[in-house]
């Protein structure tokens, strides 16, 4: 990987998966233990998955977003250093 890229640690990695856990089986729980029609329920965790993919969908794409927008950046930044090397030539 790249330097400038900084690695997550691994106990911030822990943190993130087990607060995802503890989200979606705290909605798992209040959606089946909530007095409401099977059909609500139903409803409801279908929201809270769709969520939860969207979520993620958005979060990737924002990220290769990014990466794409520092790669040609980058490019940039080379072209230049070489024209400028070249032309103090």
């Amino acid at each position: 990987m790249d330097s400038e890229l900084s690695s997550n640690s691994t106990g911030w990695l822990f943190f993130v998966k087990v607060s995802f856990a503890i989200a979606l089986v705290a909605t798992g729980v209040g959606i089946v233990f909530t007095p409401i029609d099977l059909l609500v329920k139903g409803y409801m965790a279908i929201c809270a998955l769709f969520l939860v993919s969207t979520t993620i969908t958005l979060s990737k794409t924002l990220r290769d977003e990014h990466e794409s927008k520092r790669i040609h950046n980058r490019i940039s930044e080379a072209r230049a250093q070489q024209i400028l090397k070249e032309y103090g030539e």
